[in-house]
C-alpha cells in the first residue's frame, strides 16, 4: 500500500470527515481498534459517524500506522 494512502493532513481530513485527525484518533482509541479487524473500524466510522468509506479506510490505516500495526 502507498504511504499517500494514509500520509494525509488535517486540512484534507477536516474538509472530508468534519473533523480532524485527533479527533478521529480518540474514536478509534475508545473504539480498541488496535486490536479489532481493520473492517471492524471502518465499518465504526461508516456507520456511526457517517465518514465516507474511503475516508474510514485512509483514517483506519493511519491509524493503525501510528500503533505499528
Amino acid at each position: 500500500m502507498k504511504k499517500e494512502y494514509w500520509d494525509v493532513d488535517d486540512v484534507q481530513v477536516i474538509e472530508k470527515t468534519g473533523n480532524a485527525i485527533s479527533h478521529w484518533i480518540t474514536i478509534l482509541d475508545e473504539f480498541n481498534a488496535a486490536e479489532k479487524k481493520s473492517n471492524d473500524s471502518v465499518s465504526l466510522l461508516q456507520s456511526e459517524y457517517n465518514v465516507p468509506r474511503y475516508w474510514a479506510r485512509t483514517l483506519t490505516t493511519l491509524y493503525l500506522k501510528s500503533k505499528g500495526k
